[in-house]
């Protein structure tokens, strides 16, 4: 329970707690009060940059930028920094996006490499082909995928002259974001600390995900020296004090870090085994916690650390789906069938169904459950009779038949049955994307009155470091229903809509060859300087 402070509280009394929530697509801070209540609130997008067929890139410092932004906007809604005590900060992050820098100047040696970037595909074929794929995923609960920050940190070495050389010296700082941010919240170059947590560091394909520790096996796996990793800490301690020049203008203590999806499942108050949450963002991200220890997946889902409190470390099973929210961009900025994504919902609903038509949104190839790295999209059942609208209503209902392919599998490694699932992220607003989730599950969707859980996740780990709460379980009580959606299609429609799913997603997979044409190094060829 919040020890001072409560919603009802005048604008200018009891402690603030800072999130800063920094994702696919753009950055946020919020400020919460100590019953969980937000009080201010900034967002702030940043560039996708996409030289190459593949690649996806992102500006550090322009990431950097939007961040100290953000705080200073959200601290001039509360009155500015001096107006209020913030009594913790807490980081979320987009997870395996990867960022090196050089440690003394605090300069990117390259752009961020985003967790949708697929250049190394080659480089994880050839691993999966040497075999040691059944030991990566022993150690850390994860595949050999594009995805997953190892392989791109060694691109970096690989092709960028001199980085290798000088990582190996202790000189060049490799991190997800919340490293990256970290160190420049705690000061950069001049004393920034190199952390990350073990919701991070288990995305990373290098930690032992029994132990949390950097693992020297898996270091050698994939060509990469120890000299450069962050130091691995619990996601809900004191890592330093934000820089007197920095943006929160002093002292405050930086103590919670997760990755974003944990974040969403701390957020939504899911403590316990058999907690589950959805989270439709850019990409889409089902959790469920599987208690003390980790459930190794016999059905594509990802083993993962669900947090790590200094007494309580929880894990959990996931499903990461790569294109939700992002297929609704496909359609608004490359086909221009719509102007905004909140569009979708009125445009949808003009018709009963998809006329028939299925999309498979495979732009990076299939995740969860399949981790099919040659799939690509398709738009399968095309008709004369197909119009916009039903492209847009078959848009949604991809979000929601793959939702459906990861919890079935879900259900079978964990041996649970969800019965009803809570769900959150910007898309979570799209109330006929909300139903036809529930209809397309045959469950319960529940959407809670703070829509913002990943956010909310980072300042419950932060305030927890900073006594403001006494334990993750207390904080349950916080969590309110906004609304709940109930399935209302008949069993036989639900089963035959996701028979005809399951038989485009089939279409879609081999699209492209093993090794890309060019031969095997084809994929991974050095930047050139318009990249850089």
């Amino acid at each position: 329970m919040p020890r001072s402070g409560g919603s009802d509280a005048p604008a200018g009394a009891g402690p603030l707690i800072a999130a800063v929530d920094q994702g696919t697509t753009g950055t946020r801070c919020i400020l919460f009060d100590a019953s969980g209540e937000p009080r201010a609130t900034a967002y702030r997008e940043h560039a996708q940059l996409t030289p190459e067929p593949g690649w996806v890139e992102h500006d550090p410092e322009e990431i950097w930028e939007a961040t100290a932004s953000v705080i200073r906007d959200a601290l001039a809604q509360a009155g500015g920094p001096r107006a209020r005590r913030i009594a913790a900060v807490g980081v979320t992050n987009q997870r395996e996006t990867t960022v090196l820098w050089d440690r003394r100047t605090g300069r990117p040696v390259y752009r961020a490499i985003v967790w949708q970037d697929t250049r190394t595909r080659s480089a994880c074929q050839a691993l999966v082909d040497r075999g040691v794929e059944p030991f990566v995923r022993s150690r850390t609960g994860l595949p050999i995928a594009t995805y997953f920050s190892a392989l791109k940190a060694a691109w970096v070495l690989d092709n960028v002259p001199g980085v290798r050389a000088h990582a190996e010296r202790g000189e060049v700082c490799f991190g997800t974001i919340d490293s990256w941010l970290i160190w420049w919240l705690t000061g950069g170059p001049a004393g920034g600390v190199h952390v990350t947590d073990p919701t991070n560091a288990s995305r990373t394909l290098l930690m032992d995900l029994g132990t949390q520790a950097w693992d020297d096996e898996l270091l050698r796996v994939f060509g990469l020296p120890r000299a450069m990793l962050a130091e691995i800490r619990s996601s809900s301690e004191r890592y330093g004090l934000t820089a007197p020049g920095g943006p929160f203008g002093g002292p405050a203590p930086v103590c919670g870090d997760l990755g974003d999806q944990q974040a969403a499942l701390v957020g939504q108050a899911s403590s316990r085994p058999g907690d589950a949450k959805n989270t439709y963002g850019t990409g889409c991200f089902l959790l469920v916690h599987t208690g003390a220890r980790p459930i190794q997946s016999r059905s594509g889902l990802l083993t993962t650390v669900a947090y790590a409190l200094p007494n309580d470390v929880a894990y959990a099973l996931e499903g990461s789906i790569a294109v939700a929210g992002a297929a609704v961009q496909w359609l608004r900025d490359n086909l221009g069938l719509i102007r905004t994504a909140e569009e979708t919902e009125a445009v949808a609903a003009s018709v009963d169904d998809a006329g028939g038509a299925y999309f498979v949104p495979a732009f990076s190839g299939l995740f969860a459950p399949h981790w099919d790295m040659s799939a690509r999209g398709v738009i399968a059942g095309l008709t004369r009779y197909v119009t916009r609208a039903h492209l847009v209503r078959a848009t949604l209902e991809a979000i929601c038949y793959q939702t459906r392919e990861v919890v079935e599998a879900m259900e079978g490694d964990a041996g649970i049955h969800l019965s009803a699932l809570r769900v959150d992220g910007g898309a979570a607003r799209n109330n006929l994307l909300m139903q036809l989730q529930a209809d397309i599950l045959g469950i319960p969707v529940i959407r809670p009155t703070v829509s913002e859980t990943t956010a909310l996740g980072a300042a419950y780990v932060a305030g927890l470091a900073a006594g403001i709460w006494d334990s993750l379980d207390g904080l349950r009580s916080h969590w309110q229903m906004d609304r709940r959606f109930d399935p209302a299609w008949p069993a036989d429609r639900r089963d035959a809509g996701y028979t005809g799913w399951r038989r485009a997603v089939e279409r879609s997979r081999g699209w492209i060859p093993a090794t890309p044409p060019g031969g095997p190094g084809a994929g991974d060829r050095r930047p050139s300087a318009a990249s850089q």
